[in-house]
């Protein structure tokens, strides 16, 4: 299905090893378009979505699911050696529909898939979009780059984290938070920006980012997932 012929603001990709929970799956917009990541295709269809396009080496999906997206989806099959992971491509065809918003929902237990899968929304094929995001392990992960700012509205008492897992991130300025920078460097894989609060009360709280440079990473716990 040509890009040209979708029009929508929102992609939804699936990846990882992990079930998706009730909670992350009543976040899904119904107008958004499914991305699958190989076997992540077999975690969608278990909670009832049906994602239009498949992408990955197809090592991990279950011939069933296979059987299916042959029938009802586009099939976008890559070699099993590759420089990118399967994820990183999903990334970059979910860039050509141009999209306001993309959201990566993974999970699994082994740590280096964690994190290329949180780092894969540093790639250089989603630098254009406007707002990043993953739901992985069911924790919240929010991505600003750099020349940019963000407002994201945080649960009241919550913890968030700042790293740059993609390099230095300069400038970075950090408001309405327990502990505020204002024009400080970060170094990649730090503890600087590392556990900081959220002041507490009876609304959520619009914390504000912005850099200079570089891509930074945020862990955080939005607003409404206090009321779950």
């Amino acid at each position: 299905m040509p890009a040209e012929e979708i029009v929508n603001e929102h992609i939804v990709i699936i990846t990882g090893a992990s079930p998706i929970g009730p909670d992350i799956v009543a976040r899904i917009p119904p107008d958004a378009l499914l991305i699958a990541v190989d076997g992540g295709l077999d975690h969608a269809r278990a909670v009832g979505l049906a994602p239009t396009h498949l992408v990955g080496d197809l090592d991990s999906v279950t011939d069933d699911s296979l059987a299916w997206a042959a029938r009802h989806a586009s099939i976008e099959r890559h070699p099993t050696d590759k420089d990118l992971t399967d994820t990183e491509l999903a990334l970059a065809l979910a860039a050509t529909f141009d999209p306001e918003r993309i959201t990566v929902i993974g999970g699994g237990d082994r740590l280096d898939h964690t994190i290329a899968g949180i780092g894969a929304l540093g790639s250089l094929s989603v630098t254009s979009v406007p707002l990043l995001e993953a739901w992985w392990n069911n924790q919240h992960v929010s991505v600003v780059q750099g020349p940019g700012s963000a407002v994201l509205r945080l649960a009241p008492g919550s913890t968030l984290s700042l790293l740059a897992l993609h390099g230095p991130c300069t400038r970075v300025t950090l408001r309405n938070t327990r502990w505020e920078l204002d024009g400080v460097d970060i170094d990649p894989v730090i503890g600087l920006g590392v556990s900081n609060e959220v002041p507490d009360g009876d609304r959520p709280v619009d914390v504000e980012v912005a850099l200079s440079g570089g891509t930074l990473t945020i862990f955080d716990v939005p607003a409404d997932e206090a009321a779950r």
